[in-house]
């Protein structure tokens, strides 16, 4: 599915998570179990050094992140956001975690730019996850 952004929840969202929104639409798909809704998964986009680094999120119902996935990296330095084993430190993280770097976050050496780009991405959308999910089929 596709879910257009209103200017003002996008506004809303931008302005607590300090990253802007790569579009104003996202990408969704819904997962279910027979008839019953148990996850979403989104697929978005934030700027890395230059270029988009595309990555997808899957949040169960009541809005914790349950995976992620780094799909594309396009930068020469810094793709180690895309192991496993860091992007496992954000399962279980919502809207009401904290996402600080070199506290709640691992840093990772020589991927600072992508490690804060990756961060505040995921952030966004557990964000915007509570502001949306009523809009979602």
């Amino acid at each position: 599915h596709i879910l257009k952004l209103d200017k003002h929840l996008i506004k809303e969202v931008e302005n607590q998570v300090k990253q802007k929104f790569y579009r104003d639409k996202l990408f969704y798909w819904t997962i279910s179990k027979g008839d019953s809704t148990m996850a979403y998964a989104f697929l978005d986009n934030v700027i890395g050094k230059s270029m988009p680094i595309t990555f997808l999120v899957i949040l169960n119902i009541n809005g914790d992140i349950i995976n992620t996935n780094v799909i594309k990296y396009r930068e020469a330095y810094g793709g180690e956001v895309g192991n496993t084993g860091w992007l496992q430190q954000f399962y279980t993280r919502n809207n009401n975690s904290r996402y600080k770097i070199g506290k709640d976050i691992d840093g990772i050496s020589g991927a600072t730019i992508s490690v804060k780009s990756m961060t505040k991405g995921l952030q966004k959308i557990t964000a915007l996850y509570p502001l949306i999910k009523n809009q979602l089929k």
